[in-house]
């Protein structure tokens, strides 16, 4: 009986400690390298701020990626971008260090506990604050907290969209952009707008964008590009100032039943972005991370 009690002691030791291992490699973003560029100790002030898109696309059941799940992508993305915030700060004079980061989920969580652990995220340095070992926490409190609001939302399983369109229109300019930084605003979506409480329409312009709106109005065939132009299909715009801002946008994820989903998804995000005016932009893929990480590093580093 001892030596049953004891082997069914082992197994389910074993059993647990497989299952942490694999929750651990799920769930650990990538592991990214120093980077090889030169940084210049004279660099900018930053003001990165990170919006996530929250929606069904995040949904491991509805839309399942073997090579690595869309939101364990976007776990990456975060990664590699508070990585780069990290090394911008650690490269800088500490004298002239006077930078910011922090995240947003628009619409706000309902959860208060989660509320209250995002404004831990909401970080500024300066010369006075600025010590190695808090810096280098950056990383680390963003990887966890971010780990925990994907799980939350997979978890709660009710998605009602993501309102980035009315972000724009509401916040964007007093919460993202400051004087004497470089404001960056980094946002992790499939490129489709839409939130259940914010659907409005001016003729062949609207606050919304998805893959039934693409076939609806006959953008997935060939002249597409043309009755785009023609009919003037895209984004209404309520924001037209933002020439101190700049945007990355990471997680483009068109629709495979339709060739020229992505490009229709392109132009719409381009020529919103361009009637914005904002500073510079560039879109991504949903490329893998470590694809990714060149990519970033290389937008942040820019001076």
């Amino acid at each position: 009986m001892k030596i049953k009690v004891l082997i069914f002691l082992i197994i389910v030791t074993v059993l647990s400690c497989k299952k942490d291992k694999e929750e651990v490699n799920i769930d650990l973003p990538l592991e990214i390298d120093e980077p090889t560029i030169k940084l210049s100790s004279n660099r900018p002030n930053l003001n990165v701020s990170i919006l996530l898109d929250l929606s069904d696309r995040i949904n491991p059941i509805k839309y399942p990626n073997p090579a690595m799940e869309y939101y364990e992508r976007d776990l990456g993305y975060i990664h590699s971008v508070v990585k780069s915030f990290e090394w911008h700060l650690r490269n800088k004079k500490s004298i002239k260090i006077k930078d910011h980061i922090q995240l947003f989920i628009e619409p706000e969580p309902g959860d208060g506990e989660l509320n209250s652990k995002m404004q831990l995220l909401n970080m500024s340095f300066t010369k006075d604050n600025a010590k190695k070992e808090y810096i280098k926490q950056t990383s680390n409190l963003y990887d966890s907290i971010a780990k925990e609001i994907y799980h939350s939302a997979i978890n709660d399983n009710n998605y009602v969209g993501s309102d980035v369109w009315g972000f724009f229109k509401n916040k964007v300019e007093d919460f993202c952009i400051e004087e004497d930084y470089r404001n960056i605003l980094v946002i992790l979506t499939d490129g489709y707008l839409f939130h259940e409480d914010v659907k409005i329409k001016e003729k062949n312009l609207s606050s919304y964008l998805t893959p039934q709106e693409i076939r609806n109005n006959k953008l997935n065939k060939s002249n597409w590009k043309e009755r785009m132009e023609t009919e003037n299909f895209g984004f209404i715009i309520r924001q037209d100032d933002l020439k101190d801002l700049e945007v990355l946008v990471l997680g483009i994820n068109p629709n495979k039943k339709n060739d020229y989903e992505q490009d229709v998804i392109f132009k719409y995000w381009k020529d919103w972005l361009t009637q914005m005016n904002v500073k510079q932009f560039e879109i991504k893929l949903a490329n893998l991370p470590a694809n990714m990480d060149k990519v970033i590093q290389d937008y942040m580093f820019q001076e």
